[in-house]
């Protein structure tokens, strides 16, 4: 059972960390499919497979690594400059500026992070296009991870070594429940975006993440609203 957002709940954060696909621009601008496109045809090339087969072992390496990149490294030690730089070859102009989020983002108490499995370069052009770039203090990408993805716990402890974050007063915000699992043992509050009107079929997230429901404390389907509904009254007002 997850929580109402409350401000209250919230006064103790001083870092506020956002997953950027899916999490920082909708689910519905299918930005992301790009990529998912660009990552099968990837594979395909590189391992002579047809697209129904490739496929098929881009998501098992998803599922088995946490990242296509990272199945691709371990098992056929690929280039990952040349795998990052081919997948997110994209059109940027599907994201709709939200002038609405990027206020929210500004009025939030703290810092500001991007945290991505992604590269800096994909961060950085997504987050403009949305108009939101300017609020982050940094974007902490894959390279950053030393190319070991979420939802590893090294990956966090590096996040938080690197920015001397305290765990406790930090809050993550990501789409997929998992990568949430080593945030919440580490003590920082959870909140879990999902696609826009997804409450109908909301069982859809926990049988995608099945045991994952003790990780999140929050869940939305509306970034702005929820950032806006737990900034401080004080904030509020100039929203």
């Amino acid at each position: 059972m997850t929580n109402k957002p409350d401000p209250l709940n919230f006064a103790h954060v001083t870092d506020w960390v956002f997953d950027l696909d899916n999490t920082l621009y909708p689910h519905h601008s299918n930005l992301f499919s790009q990529i998912d496109v660009k990552m099968t045809g990837y594979v395909a090339d590189l391992l002579k497979l047809s697209h129904t087969d490739a496929r098929e072992l881009q998501k098992r390496f998803y599922k088995d690594y946490g990242t296509t990149l990272k199945g691709l490294m371990d098992r056929y030690d690929i280039d990952p400059d040349d795998f990052l730089q081919k997948v997110h070859d994209i059109d940027y102009s599907w994201l709709v500026p939200n002038p609405s989020l990027a206020t929210a983002i500004k009025q939030l108490p703290g810092r500001k992070f991007i945290f991505t499995n992604g590269d800096r370069g994909h961060a950085e052009r997504a987050a403009r296009q949305l108009g939101v770039l300017d609020q982050f203090d940094d974007i902490f990408d894959i390279r950053a991870a030393e190319l070991t993805p979420k939802p590893a716990r090294e990956t966090y402890d590096r996040f938080l070594s690197l920015h001397k974050i305290e765990a406790g007063s930090c809050v993550m915000f990501e789409d997929l429940a998992r990568n949430l699992i080593e945030p919440k043992a580490l003590g920082m509050t959870t909140v879990l975006i999902v696609p826009h009107n997804f409450e109908p079929t909301f069982s859809e997230i926990w049988e995608r993440d099945p045991g994952n429901t003790d990780h999140v404390d929050y869940v939305t389907d509306d970034l702005t609203s929820f950032l806006n509904s737990i900034l401080p009254m004080s904030a509020r007002e100039t929203v």
